[in-house]
């Protein structure tokens, strides 16, 4: 089969690999849909963390099951939802139910080898079947449970105030978490264009410039500075602007990832009693959650798909996707359904 690999940093081949044979306890998956993730163009850009090469990307995926392990409660057919990571279940994350910071925690198309293919081999127990969603709604699990993970962290209270800063696909999924949780919500970037697809398109609640003004005028919409900020910028000077942000006791979360250090002045932490997370990937159960709320429509994610193209055009627009029109999130078909 014929499947498309990362060879080094800005070079994409096509490489012909025998079709996978399934190991014990692994179904075999016929890719339906591949999300294009800011992982996949970070690691094109050779700016990926964590990131060895030759490797095949992608990891937000939706996966008919052609087959399956007996008692799996699988069969031919399923449409099922990827998790992408793979702990090990023994090191002391793991045994404290944190599997998503597992000390060995690998991550298809990191790690491992992932979906920019016709077909997988997929553990059974990676696999989340969504009778009620479509390929493409599948496909935003994997993106929405990063997003969701950082709400958990943050755990905003009904009519808490709340602001996310950065409305890229992770801020924004992270917004939409914010808002179902009840959050008194106000969505921060830079660009214009991005505050109108948070407020106008998907209705996430008001939405601020990040400008100089920003602490004075979060003030003066909450009556307070915000209880809960999180970040999803990646941005240093961004991550070092949420400690003057936050509220005297408030909590920040870290959802974006800067692969270098960040500093903060200490007596202003000190004096705020503020808490700091970081957020990583997301849990079995928050994969299970994110289903559930889709499946009941009380989130609508498909708005966030701004861009499609079929898995044959890949090696063309992967590298020059961020420089089309109104990208969101990109869409990777891998058949005519």
């Amino acid at each position: 089969m014929k499947t498309l690999v990362l060879q080094e940093p800005g070079k994409l081949a096509w490489r012909e690999v025998p079709d996978p044979v399934p190991a014990t306890g692994e179904a075999l998956v016929r890719v339906r849909r591949c999300g294009v993730c800011g992982t996949d163009i970070h690691a094109l850009a050779g700016k990926q963390p964590f990131f060895s090469y030759p490797r095949r990307l992608g990891h937000e995926l939706c996966g008919e099951i052609i087959s399956a392990p007996a008692n799996s409660g699988l069969s031919a057919g399923d449409l099922c939802a990827v998790e992408a990571y793979y702990f090990c279940g023994l090191c002391p994350a793991c045994r404290a139910g944190k599997t998503n910071c597992c000390k060995n925690l690998q991550v298809l198309g990191v790690h491992l080898d992932g979906g920019h293919a016709p077909r997988l081999t997929i553990p059974a127990d990676k696999l989340h079947r969504a009778d009620a969603l479509t390929p493409e709604q599948i496909a935003l699990v994997e993106p929405l449970v990063i997003g969701a993970h950082g709400v958990e962290r943050a755990a905003p209270r009904a009519g808490e105030p709340t602001v996310i800063l950065g409305m890229g696909p992770i801020g924004l999924a992270a917004a939409i978490f914010a808002k179902a949780a009840g959050a008194n919500l106000v969505c921060v970037d830079v660009l214009a264009d991005r505050l109108h697809f948070a407020g106008d398109r998907m209705q996430l609640g008001a939405t601020m410039p990040a400008d100089a003004r920003l602490a004075e005028n979060l003030q003066k919409h909450f009556g307070q500075l915000p209880s809960v900020v999180i970040d999803a910028t990646g941005n240093p000077a961004s991550m070092r602007s949420t400690f003057q942000l936050a509220e005297h006791g408030g909590r920040l979360v870290f959802l974006g990832l800067f692969p270098g250090e960040i500093t903060f002045d200490d007596p202003n932490f000190h004096r705020r009693e503020l808490t700091l997370m970081a957020s990583r990937a997301g849990l079995t159960g928050t994969f299970r959650e994110v289903i559930r709320l889709m499946e009941a429509k009380q989130i609508d994610p498909l708005p966030l798909i701004t861009h499609r193209f079929h898995f044959a055009d890949t090696a063309e627009r992967l590298p020059q996707i961020q420089r089309e029109p109104g990208l969101v999130k990109a869409m990777i078909h891998f058949d005519n359904h």
